[in-house]
């Protein structure tokens, strides 16, 4: 089978190219370049940052130690326009996007993909480091994306956008190993990035960086509406942020809400944080067409956090209310809401708005 791996340079897509290189197939490497250099970094690791030409010469040295050819295809102006643009919306109104989630969806696996074969590369499936597997509904004939097997890495949570052609095109190798047996197995095959550090963030600069936007003094007032000091833009501030607040308070103050309109934080007690339900728009669903009927199932509002029981209430095509039996805390705006049904990915969508108790 000729095979198109998406490499960035880490231990995790070189250990897929080399596992599908000894597995006989026809592999090619190719990696996209998303920096532009326009914004100020740190230099700490990460996608987006100016040490991506060190990790596409290191994807490179992998498919020269693999013998397989290696392509780099050039996606910094679509990142911009379809990643950063979105960040910096989202932020401006209030809510806290994931773009990690995005850029999946719509630039490392379809854009570069795209990109690929329309330069003349010709392959049957494109791989990926992703730690999530793929499976078929043979009943309903639809693809399905399940957890991968290891708990710890499980990447099903970024990729719930995905679309069924999307899915069908697609391969996951690791999605059955844990990153353990990877970086074992990348060291019994002598590859050089066995124990590379992993980027731990999308950009590697400030986000403020990103906003392009002057900074705006406006108050933080407790969820009674009493005005207990002042902020310089409440874009500095997300749900259940609880540090550097600078306000004064008998017990420990977290942000509970932010109101972009008005230029407020609100904070309130960790008692304010819970929620028993909230609302998800801008849906993508995966096992299924979509919901007609109220579903129990378990739904995952942050990338680290385990899933909670939850019954999802379609309200009409676009939008569903998700009710929360034992409650949640810190529901974020503009974050995910991905729906489990066990270890499958029911689907998901953006979290709309929360109701305090």
């Amino acid at each position: 089978m000729k095979i198109a791996v998406g490499m960035s340079g880490g231990v995790d897509s070189s250990m897929v190219a080399h596992l599908l290189v000894n597995q006989g197939h026809e592999v090619t490497g190719i990696t996209m370049s998303i920096w532009d250099g326009t914004f100020y970094s740190t230099g700490k690791h990460a996608c987006f940052g100016p040490d991506e030409k060190e990790e596409i010469e290191m994807a490179a040295e992998i498919c020269r130690q693999l013998g397989i050819p290696f392509h780099v295809f050039r996606c910094a102006e679509q990142y911009r326009e379809t990643v950063l643009k979105n960040f910096r919306h989202e932020y401006l109104a209030g809510n806290t996007p994931n773009p990690c989630i995005i850029c999946n969806q719509k630039i490392k696996l379809a854009l570069l993909p795209g990109l690929a074969r329309k330069s003349g590369l010709i392959f049957d499936k494109f791989a990926t480091g992703h730690y999530a597997r793929i499976g078929f509904d043979n009943k309903n004939k639809r693809y399905l994306l399940k957890k991968g097997l290891d708990n710890k890495k499980d990447q099903s949570y970024f990729l719930y956008r995905l679309s069924q052609q999307q899915l069908s095109e697609l391969m996951f190798p690791l999605g059955e190993m844990t990153k353990e047996e990877v970086k074992n197995l990348a060291r019994s095959a002598g590859l050089a990035v066995a124990d590379k550090k992993e980027s731990q963030d999308f950009y590697a600069g400030d986000y403020k960086d990103l906003l392009n936007i002057n900074e705006q003094k406006g108050e933080i007032v407790f969820v009674d509406g009493k005005k207990l000091g002042e902020h310089q833009g409440f874009w500095n501030y997300t749900i259940g942020q609880r540090k550097g607040l600078g306000v004064a308070y008998s017990e420990p103050l977290y942000v509970t809400a932010i109101d972009s309109i008005r230029n407020r934080v609100i904070v309130g007690t960790s008692a304010h944080l819970i929620r028993k339900s909230f609302s998800v728009h801008d849906l993508n669903w995966i096992a299924t067409d979509i919901i007609h009927e109220p579903v129990e199932a378990a739904v995952k509002i942050r990338s680290a956090q385990r899933e909670i029981p939850a019954v999802i209430n379609p309200l009409n095509d676009k939008e569903v209310m998700v009710t929360l039996p034992a409650g949640g805390d810190a529901i974020t705006p503009g974050q995910s809401a991905v729906f489990y049904m066990q270890d499958i990915v029911l689907g998901g969508g953006i979290i709309n708005n929360s109701i305090p108790e």
